[in-house]
């Protein structure tokens, strides 16, 4: 702009601070600062506002709790927008009791907590499983007259499931509908979960076919719930017909829907079946390989044990050293003594080529 003839305001200073935080440099963007306190600009809430944002994004969260304090210092008044940042980075930042001290300062003159803030507080209360004190915020934020998403009422849902409250997320989710909010596939996936939670098949059936009638596309979550719900309830005829229709519908790369169907068909017996959803996979993780090896060995397939094995190792995958034991030992004990030698050399070497390649 100078090399133009056009001289930076206040302004053009804020975006290009925001810029420089927002792209990872946070050295580059507190020099900006600088620099608008070196053109003696009169900085603005929003000048600090960025400024702490950003720190706190970055990692510094006590330069960012020291510049909050030094701004009375410098004659600026916080928005309940600064609050709003600080308390939301001191969450991520872990730093609870200096969140404590903050709140203590809401409802100070011209300091009102609105949406945002009520929000973000029952957000991180029922992220850190203080259930009670996230419903206190929700029951405030109603009597104050604020108006909530489908999202509010699925988050709150969601945490009651996983408490198993789960009457108190049914009356959470029609709430949804008596006040007349249209559901997302947010709000059908939540309601799915708590259908499969509560081991109703039909209503979970039933639900998937209204979404289908919405118009609404589903989403990888919408089918690993029933999948994966059905499986942890042993119902396996049932996750496979939620499986296929997955497959059907064009997902095919559902990594939690795969891995949990994969395993309750080693822990049933079933393991070339479980081999064809292996082989089929497009995403394989850790897990995934895990799991197959450890029910080959139980079913006495070492030599395929030790296929996936070291494909594994191949991938770059974790497996459990004692998983890799149990191979080796279960080749030794069948008498394929040459087979876990040769497994034992591919093991090495296939870590110490791992090894080069990060040298290099």
């Amino acid at each position: 702009m100078q090399h133009q003839g056009i001289s930076p305001n206040l302004r053009s200073f804020n975006i290009l601070m925001d810029c420089y935080f927002k792209a990872g440099k946070p050295e580059e963007g507190y020099q900006t600062f600088q620099e608008i306190e070196e053109n003696n600009f009169r900085s603005c809430i929003v000048t600090f506002n960025i400024l702490m944002d950003g720190l706190l994004k970055n990692g510094y969260v006590d330069k960012a709790i020291r510049l909050f304090r030094d701004l009375q210092r410098r004659g600026v008044k916080p928005q309940i927008t600064t609050y709003n940042i600080l308390i939301d980075g001191l969450y991520k930042a872990r730093r609870l009791g200096t969140v404590g001290k903050i709140l203590g300062q809401l409802g100070e003159p011209g300091i009102v907590p609105n949406f945002v803030t009520y929000t973000t507080l029952l957000k991180y209360s029922l992220r850190s499983k203080k259930f009670e004190k996230g419903l206190d915020y929700f029951s405030d934020m109603k009597r104050k007259g604020f108006t909530f998403d489908a999202f509010a009422y699925c988050t709150v849902a969601g945490a009651m499931m996983k408490v198993g409250r789960l009457e108190e997320a049914h009356q959470y989710m029609k709430q949804i509908t008596t006040n007349g909010i249209h559901l997302d596939i947010v709000s059908y996936n939540t309601l799915l979960n708590l259908y499969c939670t509560e081991g109703k098949g039909e209503a979970a059936t039933e639900l998937l076919d209204e979404i289908e009638r919405e118009g609404l596309k589903s989403d990888n979550y919408t089918h690993a719930i029933p999948v994966d719900k059905l499986c942890k309830a042993g119902d396996l005829p049932g996750a496979i017909t939620y499986f296929l229709h997955m497959y059907d519908s064009g997902f095919h790369s559902n990594l939690v829907a795969c891995n949990s169907l994969l395993d309750s068909l080693c822990k049933s017996g079933r393991i070339d079946d479980a081999l064809r959803i292996f082989e089929s996979m497009k995403y394989k993780d850790s897990f995934t390989y895990t799991s197959l090896v450890h029910n080959l060995c139980k079913a006495g397939r070492f030599k395929c044990a030790s296929k996936v094995l070291l494909s594994s190792i191949n991938n770059n995958m974790k497996i459990l050293k004692s998983t890799q034991r149990a191979v080796i030992q279960g080749l030794q004990t069948c008498g394929f003594m040459d087979e876990a030698r040769q497994l034992r050399r591919d093991i090495r070497m296939a870590k110490l080529q791992r090894l080069i390649l990060y040298d290099d």
